[in-house]
């Protein structure tokens, strides 16, 4: 006995009546990874975070995030890094500065060399984290200890996080020509394309024509 349904597309499949077949389960979806884009406005500016960008590896992300924050905005330069590299304190209150929540730890002996961390700040919610400067440490947390001391003075500060440099994706210096914006792309600036001269344009056009 076939089973069958009220659902015509049911019952052509020819199905046995009474128990229903073993499925076997989906294997799981390949999922791309996140990364987290910073960028330079102009030169000397701090790097701050504008977005993140999912790709299969850190090249791709780059050139994915070039292309998402970088066509329509004025960038100088681009810092990508995985999601799950940033290590990330708690939130304080607006007007907090979330180092007063960071525990000061006794100095341990030190068996491996310190290597560079980078240090982005958030200074209030809603706004975005930007870069507040480097230090030296073995740990996330001595990198965090080595931030309050060089920048705790600086808040408020709501959050902070915390990466290493190695996992840091830097725009170099010679590749700095890859945001220049010729004369011709004139559409990468909404204010190219004179929406209202062509509006006032239209409107003449036809106010004469009506009378």
């Amino acid at each position: 006995m076939s089973l069958t349904s009220l659902d015509p597309r049911v019952t052509r499949l020819n199905l046995p009546e009474g128990e229903a077949p073993a499925i076997e389960p989906k294997p799981e979806l390949d999922q791309f990874e996140t990364y987290e884009v910073f960028h330079q406005k102009k030169e000397g500016a701090a790097y701050t975070y504008v977005g993140p960008v999912h790709a299969p590896n850190e090249e791709v992300a780059f050139l994915f995030a070039k292309e998402q924050y970088s066509r329509r905005a004025a960038c100088t330069g681009m810092w990508i890094a995985r999601t799950e590299h940033i290590q990330v304190t708690p939130y304080a209150g607006d007007g907090e500065n979330v180092y007063d929540m960071v525990r000061a730890q006794d100095p341990t002996e030190q068996s491996e060399q310190p290597e560079p961390y980078e240090i982005f700040h958030l200074k209030k919610r809603g706004k975005a984290h930007t870069h507040a400067g480097r230090v030296m440490a073995t740990s996330y947390q001595e990198a965090l200890q080595e931030a309050r001391n060089q920048y705790g003075d600086k808040g408020p500060i709501v959050n902070v996080w915390v990466v290493m440099s190695k996992h840091v994706l830097q725009s170099a210096e010679e590749d700095k020509d890859m945001w220049t914006t010729i004369p011709e792309k004139k559409y990468r600036e909404a204010i190219a394309y004179k929406v209202m001269d062509k509006i006032t344009k239209y409107k003449e056009e036809h106010k004469t024509t009506a009378s």
